[in-house]
């Protein structure tokens, strides 16, 4: 016999639902990424005076989807306090959640400690330092999904993967990173970028996704009271849009992308969480091939507990040969 809770998590671990892809996904993800690969970074950094004696803090700007300057900081363990003079640093790329922004350098403290440097970074027009240079061709309602949504080409989802994907690479490039170990990580809006960038990029060896959203969007948009609250606002405005709309968002959807992840992975589920829903986080996870493992909470909503921070933390390490 068993109970309804882990009758829930073996309906979830068996369920997978239809894919949306359409059938020039493969060739849309390899004309884009040829696009950018020989783009310019155009990265810049500045030191900045901090009262953390242990941690160097750099404030940086790099280009992703289009010239916009894109904010981030990248911080590295002092060489001193490394106890190398030119140390070479696994570095834990870091995406924040829908409305947030890349924080403060002392919210990525622990890393420092863990002797990982960190690119935090903000994803474009949302809460940080960043704009956003995009195109608005035609109107759009609150917030930043659906500025472009018709169009895969113009899609708010496109530029921020782009952007993520950069990041990645930004950070590989830096003298003081290991390239052989960077790692991405993010919660939310920022666990679906984790997925989708080793999904589309070489650059990543291994990948913690909190609560992702960009899951099983077609879902998501009916049920989730997520920022896909906003593409549901916009086809309610326009219904003649949604397949327009269904069709882009299935571009950027991890349920189309998850099975290209050929990198370790650990993924976070609440089963109360009414914004990142089960069903859609599930529905992605079940499509990785790779060295993978869940985390689920039944009693969780849209929230990353202590103990998930404390074990993505130990995944981080192991994968960076640290412990």
């Amino acid at each position: 016999m068993t109970n309804a809770i882990e009758t829930r998590i073996q309906d979830l671990e068996r369920y997978r639902p239809s894919l949306t892809a359409k059938r020039d996904l493969d060739a849309f993800w390899e004309s884009t990424l040829a696009e950018y690969a020989d783009k310019p970074l155009n990265g810049t950094r500045e030191l900045v005076a901090t009262p953390m004696s242990g941690m160097n803090v750099y404030r940086t700007t790099y280009e992703g989807a289009d010239d916009t300057p894109l904010h981030a900081w990248y911080l590295t363990p002092k060489p001193a306090a490394a106890g190398q003079s030119n140390p070479a640093f696994p570095c834990v790329v870091h995406y924040h959640g829908y409305g947030g922004s890349k924080g403060m350098p002392e919210h990525f403290a622990h890393y420092i400690l863990m002797g990982f440097a960190v690119l935090s970074i903000d994803v474009r027009g949302q809460s940080g330092d960043t704009g956003s240079r995009l195109a608005q061709p035609y109107g759009a309602v609150k917030g930043w999904l659906t500025p472009g949504i018709l169009d895969r080409e113009t899609a708010y989802y496109r530029a921020i993967t782009i952007d993520a994907i950069r990041a990645a690479e930004w950070a590989s490039a830096q003298p003081e990173t290991d390239s052989e170990r960077v790692f991405v990580i993010g919660g939310s809006q920022g666990g679906g970028l984790a997925l989708i960038v080793p999904a589309l990029s070489s650059v990543p060896k291994a990948a913690v996704a909190h609560i992702p959203n960009m899951c099983h969007m077609d879902f998501g948009i009916l049920n989730s009271n997520s920022s896909l609250l906003e593409a549901a606002e916009f086809v309610s405005k326009h219904p003649e849009h949604l397949e327009a709309v269904l069709e882009t968002l299935s571009y950027f959807d991890n349920l189309n992308l998850a099975h290209r992840i050929d990198i370790p992975v650990m993924v976070s589920c609440g089963l109360k969480d009414p914004c990142c829903m089960p069903e859609t986080v599930y529905a992605a996870y079940n499509r990785i091939g790779s060295d993978k493992e869940m985390r689920v909470y039944p009693f969780d909503g849209h929230w990353v507990s202590d103990g998930q921070n404390r074990l993505a933390m130990e995944f981080l390490t192991r994968h960076a040969g640290l412990s």
